[in-house]
């Protein structure tokens, strides 16, 4: 009778937890350079280990994180997903969309030279540091 108890907690528990979105088994890592002329698409979150060149396209339904220079044209969330994140470690997109919205650099645009991460925020997408190895959370 213990052994019942122990399982229906265990359920119960299970019930409870709920898995964030963001959390995918079919996360597509790419271990190489985008370039020119290049699309990837892919229906959850993309990891790029280089850089994405001007003239590159990545669309994702997911998050699009890449551990370089992002110069190419990057859509997160796509088409509706307005949680989604784009992060790199240099972000100097031609363009860049999440979910709906669509976001330009402005003309005279000074590149940081730090890692950053752009998101939704109060209907627009905001491009903020990203500190401590992390982006800051809504």
């Amino acid at each position: 009778m213990k052994i019942a108890t122990q399982i229906t907690s265990e359920q119960t528990q299970a019930q409870v937890f709920q898995l964030d979105p963001r959390d995918s088994d079919d996360t597509l890592l790419l271990r190489r350079t985008v370039r020119s002329g290049q699309a990837v698409h892919h229906a959850s979150n993309i990891v790029v280990l280089g850089d994405v060149n001007p003239g590159a396209e990545i669309v994702a339904s997911g998050d699009i994180i890449v551990w370089g220079v992002l110069r190419g044209m990057v859509h997160a969330g796509y088409p509706d997903n307005e949680n989604a994140i784009v992060c790199s470690l240099l972000l100097a997109p031609v363009q860049l969309r999440i979910a709906h919205l669509l976001s330009r650099p402005p003309d005279g645009f000074q590149v940081q030279a730090r890692p950053e991460f752009a998101t939704i925020k109060n209907g627009q997408i905001v491009v903020e540091a990203w500190i401590n190895g992390r982006p800051a959370r809504k």
